[in-house]
């Protein structure tokens, strides 16, 4: 018996990660004793900082092991809602929050609650793996603008309304970006803003890396760019990047009360409510004065800096200065190979895990995090200008 053929349509239609792909490879090289310099997950290398574990072990402790809330503990929905407030100027009721399991479970939660069949999700393109199967998984249709390193990987105004149609739902965007580290500034939102409003179709708003920017930026929220657009914004967030929290899987939703309660909803059938004792942690993370979070993010721009230095001197390869999160995305077309060939290459000759700008939708480019030490980032980039410098 094919067991595929009794798999549902929309399953079948849904590709896997190629980000995990190609981390699962290299952590089973490593595993066997190869030194594998790896580039590949989106994953601080910094431990959780103590007080955040602190708050879980007291937690624990106390025996708050029990079922939470759907929506989270409304202490940690209260925390949140002081927070965006502080931080985004976004002034919400804990009755507008959701906590899931991650921010991308934020994310899916979304989609399915907004999106059917016959609907139409806007992906600017290089884009997050998983975006485009969120829509598929809702049985929408993503579609795709492409953007290029001339735009600096951000979408304009006008090529929004080129992406419309009558079918439009949603827009997905994501700034500070992965895979390309690209951070639209508040008038850019703004002009997206109006789009939005003109065509009444939502903006799920990834705001996940907003505590990683540098050269003095600073992050943006377009729910805030007025009462109409944020009746329209799902902002979405979670502890996993900025906090070194990626295992704890925690993420939150902010949004009008109906999209909250059809979440809720949802999330009632599925996983419940979050982990309860991690949730405690997440408070403390949320109240601390963030010296942990800027002493990580100087660390990141310390290696940024050397990364695209690098990069920018071996032959056949450029890159742009990524404005936050962690990663670099440097165009390779120079040296004549698409990015599966030179990933897969760089693995299995340099032992160098990179991921393909394809899984991103831009087979010119790959893409590197520096989300782990200066000792393996040079190793790493020692080894790519050997390579490069041998075809």
């Amino acid at each position: 018996m094919d067991v595929k053929s009794f798999l549902s349509d929309r399953i079948n239609a849904v590709g896997a990660s190629q980000t995990m792909a190609i981390t699962s490879k290299a952590k089973a090289m490593k595993r066997e004793g190869q030194d594998v310099v790896s580039f590949g997950a989106g994953e601080p290398d910094f431990d959780t900082p103590d007080f955040i574990k602190k708050a879980a072990k007291d937690a624990l402790d106390k025996g708050l092991t029990k079922y939470a809330p759907v929506a989270g503990t409304p202490d940690l929905r209260q925390a949140i809602c002081d927070k965006l407030k502080k931080d985004n100027d976004l002034d919400y009721a804990p009755e507008n929050i959701v906590v899931s399991c991650g921010a991308k479970h934020s994310l899916y939660n979304t989609v399915n609650v907004l999106c059917q069949e016959g609907d139409e999700v806007i992906v600017p393109a290089p884009y997050w793996v998983t975006y485009p199967e969120l829509a598929k998984l809702a049985s929408a249709t993503p579609t795709f603008i492409h953007t290029t390193e001339e735009t600096g990987f951000k979408i304009t105004p006008g090529m929004l309304e080129g992406a419309v149609s009558d079918r439009t739902k949603a827009l997905l965007l994501n700034s500070p970006s992965n895979p390309t580290g690209s951070v639209y500034t508040k008038e850019e939102l703004q002009a997206i803003a109006q789009v939005a409003l003109k065509h009444s179709f939502f903006i799920i708003s990834d705001e996940i890396y907003e505590k990683l920017i540098y050269d003095g930026m600073e992050h943006y929220s377009i729910a805030s760019s007025g009462p109409e657009i944020k009746k329209l914004t799902v902002t979405v967030n979670g502890f996993s990047k900025c906090f070194a929290m990626t295992g704890w899987r925690l993420g939150y939703l902010a949004a009008e009360k109906e999209i909250v309660s059809a979440v809720s909803r949802l999330q009632s059938h599925s996983t419940s409510g979050p982990v309860t004792f991690a949730m405690h942690a997440a408070i403390a993370a949320l109240k601390s004065d963030g010296s942990d979070v800027r002493e990580m993010r100087a660390e990141f721009e310390k290696r940024r800096d050397f990364m695209v230095e690098r990069l920018n001197s071996i032959k056949g390869i450029t890159c742009d200065k990524p404005g936050g999160a962690f990663y670099c995305f440097p165009n390779i077309s120079a040296l004549g190979l698409d990015s599966m060939t030179i990933a897969s290459r760089l693995l299995d000759e340099k032992m160098v895990a990179v991921i393909p700008g394809k899984a991103f939708g831009a087979d010119e480019n790959i893409r590197l995090s520096y989300a782990c030490s200066m000792e393996n980032i040079e190793k790493g980039l020692d080894r790519i200008e050997q390579f490069a410098g041998a075809l």
